[in-house]
């Protein structure tokens, strides 16, 4: 395995041990397949091996492609790919389909069920988020005992300042502490806000991070490409943020989509995230 990043602030960076314990404790990382959609539509089983190959040791469904949850799961266990999530509309957590999609999840191995977006009337105000908070929480409470958590997924609009407060805090603030944030970290950025700020200031709650790049004067740059502080992200995810998988989503495409995701993975592998 490749030496750990140097951190980016000196006083931060790890003692010989504590490198030690960062090595034995890495998290490991997933690829959002929304990133290569058009390559699982065509040939999923296929995708999925090409995935493997590359050293992604887990994937995040967007979507099923007509598979059961048996099926999908199969092909990943084949693999040896982990299901790190879901991303699923928050139809599917309401009302009776909510026991439907909990029993999908649980037959794919995957605990985290996460919301990827919201429609107008869940977002367009302060009292619409607080109504929001209070939807995860109590989809939260309904599953917890069945080991199995919900998260939204962040945009760039939740980082815009709405009646003088950033509707990102209005929701963290307002949710259990085991409503996951799955910050989306080139989103953040592109927001103009500080994704480590966040991270650190909901700690235990970034259990799925979305790796994302943000280049200011690059729309289709990939991981290492752009400004990101890349040390100073993994360093909070890994010391306050709980974050148990990395997740890659690219979805702007300087090359093809599967390449995108392999060039993605070797620039996290010469950081030093993955052997």
């Amino acid at each position: 395995m490749e030496d750990l990043p140097k951190y980016g602030r000196a006083e931060n960076r790890p003692t010989t041990v504590e490198k030690r314990y960062l090595m034995s404790n890495r998290v490991p990382i997933a690829l959002q397949l929304y990133s290569v959609r058009d390559d699982c539509a065509g040939d999923l089983s296929l995708t999925l091996q090409a995935v493997a190959q590359m050293g992604y040791e887990g994937v995040e469904f967007a979507g099923y492609y007509d598979r059961s949850a048996e099926e999908l799961r199969e092909m990943c266990d084949d693999l040896g790919l982990k299901v790190a999530g879901t991303h699923t509309g928050l139809n599917t957590l309401l009302g009776d389909e909510l026991a439907k999609t909990v029993a999908f999840n649980q037959t794919l191995g995957n605990p985290y069920l996460i919301v990827p977006g919201l429609s107008e009337e869940y977002r367009n105000s302060q009292q619409a988020w607080l109504n929001t908070a209070k939807i995860f929480n109590d989809i939260a409470e309904k599953i917890a005992d069945q080991g199995m958590f919900s998260g939204y997924h962040n945009h760039t609009v939740e980082f815009e300042s709405m009646e003088g407060k950033i509707p990102w805090d209005t929701f963290g603030s307002n949710t259990r502490d085991d409503v996951v944030m799955q910050i989306d970290i080139g989103h953040t950025l592109r927001a103009g806000s500080d994704p480590v700020s966040f991270i650190e200031r909901y700690p235990g709650r970034s259990k799925l991070v979305h790796i994302k790049e943000y280049a200011s004067t690059n729309n289709e740059a990939l991981i290492g490409e752009g400004e990101i502080p890349w040390d100073d992200v993994f360093q909070a995810c890994e010391t306050v943020g709980g974050t148990e998988w990395y997740i890659v989503e690219q979805e702007s495409y300087p090359y093809p989509p599967i390449e995108c995701a392999e060039r993605c993975i070797n620039a996290l592998r010469k950081m030093g995230k993955i052997s």
